[in-house]
């Protein structure tokens, strides 16, 4: 199982063909992609986006948020921030929900890396 960064399902939804679309693209066909929340939230927040698109999207099963995990999200961001590396609020949600599912991340935004160095998230770019 795997999930995709906001930007990677950005570029999939755009049409374009590249490495990390492809494999979401796969993921999605063999059934093997969780939806990140936060990444839904986003995702639907454009107001350009199809109502069957939406939909589409809401049907991909959801990484489940578990009990504490606005704690831990905001220790891994401040861990993150302490090392003086990049840590947008948004990519530290995504980054804690795929470290507690023990999911890789489908990214092509390098800004994750932070997090792999703090907290070991599988990333795949």
């Amino acid at each position: 199982m795997i999930a995709a960064d906001t930007s990677t399902w950005i570029a999939f939804l755009e049409g374009e063909r590249a490495p990390d679309t492809e494999l979401l693209d796969q993921a999605l066909r063999d059934r093997q992609l969780l939806m990140v929340p936060v990444v839904l939230t986003e995702l639907l927040s454009d107001p350009k986006v199809p109502v069957q698109v939406a939909r589409t999207l809401c049907d991909v099963p959801a990484i489940e948020i578990g009990s504490e995990y606005w704690q831990r999200a905001g220790a891994l961001r401040a861990k993150v921030l302490a090392k003086r590396r990049r840590a947008r609020l948004g990519d530290a949600l995504i980054a804690q929900s795929c470290i507690d599912g023990g999911i890789s991340l489908l990214a092509r935004d390098r800004d994750f890396r932070a997090f792999t160095d703090a907290a070991g998230l599988k990333l795949i770019v």
